[in-house]
């Protein structure tokens, strides 16, 4: 695939990021444009195709070019399609991957765009030999995408990891998009520090506080952490409180998912440790002893945009080699082979779905349930002997294991 380029977009609530990769993951050239000027989604593309086309074509053209991949919030892997985001303008469901294609004139590919910057830490950042991790953007909003054994979390509609959108204060904070209450987006993300400043400064009127200086409109999660450079007692509390919020929720996160790591990136990261320690302390806080200190959180080690940029890009390489094994498997056995790869980007597999109980290629005649030990052994016996008693049969536990 020598000279080949794919383009890699990513679409968040504030600003649209693109860039031209080469297939050694290396970013020649990007760009960005407003994501919230554009009311109708057309006219986005328009803007869109009016910065990125000049790239393409300084690039080698269409021609040189195997795709483009997109990760914008709300997106789904199997349809192609951004579905009620809550923080862009377009509302219902856009089919953005076949107005980007019709456009171009390129295959496009769309995913979650926390999805897509998961993939560009596994490929290229810190995860590269992590098999299980969480990536959480602190943006706009708050996003995620879970890795579990090497494999994109994806669910069965396309929409599993929503993990900023979990309630983690019940009755809370409203969200003035979704209108739910206590969400984690409503606390951890640069919008609900803005707010919690908000709610600060209205809590403690006596209270000194360099933050006073900025009018409501002129509030941002960056001037809390300028402020709070400066020594601001009410801004290092701001980052002390959410910090609180999100590390008990992660907490919550490895305690279903066991990562390796949590890899945070996002407008917010730039705070450094006055958010990474508050988090880190009530994660580990709010851990059993049996995960405590076991968890890297982490900043990622890719600049913002190229993570999402690289992890998009990477949706259309992984696009083109499922076509090369299509045609290979065509060859092969006449017939079409499973469709697709892992979402993502990870390698699609060469058997069919794996039976319950483990690896086929490592499980022999000996029973494994759960770990192989001595009682797994003499797991028939012990089943004869339950059922002569009338208790209920091992298998039963067996198939309800396995359902877990």
């Amino acid at each position: 695939m020598k000279n080949k380029f794919a383009v890699g977009i990513d679409i968040g609530g504030t600003t649209t990021k693109f860039g031209i990769v080469n297939n050694a993951g290396e970013i020649i050239e990007q760009d960005r444009i407003p994501s919230n000027e554009h009311e109708v989604v057309e006219d986005f593309i328009d803007d869109l195709y009016t910065k990125l086309m000049p790239m393409i074509e300084r690039a080698g053209g269409v021609k040189q070019f195997v795709g483009i991949g997109i990760g914008a919030p709300n997106g789904n892997i199997y349809t192609g399609t951004i579905e009620y985001a809550p923080n862009l303008k377009w509302k219902g469901i856009i089919p953005i991957a076949d107005l980007v294609e019709k456009k171009f004139g390129l295959k496009t590919k769309l995913t979650n765009d926390a999805n897509a910057a998961a993939v560009g830490e596994m490929m290229y950042g810190a995860c590269k030999d992590m098999k299980h991790f969480i990536t959480i953007t602190l943006g706009t909003g708050v996003g995620s995408g879970i890795v579990i054994d090497g494999r994109i979390v994806v669910g069965h509609d396309g929409f599993a990891g929503e993990l900023g959108h979990t309630i983690i204060r019940p009755g809370g904070r409203q969200h003035k998009s979704t209108g739910m209450h206590g969400s984690l987006e409503s606390y951890a993300s640069a919008t609900g520090v803005r707010e919690t400043a908000i709610e600060m400064l209205t809590q403690h009127p006596e209270e000194p506080s360099l933050l006073r200086n900025y009018s409501i409109n002129e509030l941002t999660s960056e001037s809390v952490y300028e402020c709070a450079m400066q020594g601001d007692n009410i801004a290092n509390n701001i980052f002390e409180f959410t910090g609180q919020i999100l590390g008990e929720s992660l907490a919550n996160f490895v305690m279903f998912s066991s990562p390796a790591a949590i890899v945070l990136f996002g407008g917010l990261t730039k705070a450094g440790n006055l958010i990474l320690n508050p988090t880190k302390k009530h994660m580990e806080a709010n851990l059993l002893p049996i995960f405590q200190n076991k968890v890297k959180l982490i900043f990622s080690e890719l600049k913002e945009s190229d993570a999402a940029i690289l992890g998009a890009s990477a949706l259309v390489w992984d696009m083109n080699e499922n076509k090369k094994k299509t045609r290979k498997g065509k060859k092969k056995k006449g017939g079409n082979p499973p469709e697709g790869g892992t979402p993502g980007g990870g390698q699609q597999e060469k058997r069919g779905p794996r039976p319950r109980g483990g690896n086929p290629a490592k499980k022999k005649k000996r029973i494994v349930f759960f770990s192989d030990n001595k009682y797994c052994r003499y797991r028939p016996l012990i089943t004869f002997i339950t059922r002569l008693n009338g208790f209920f049969s091992i298998n039963q536990h067996a198939t309800a294991a396995a359902a877990i």
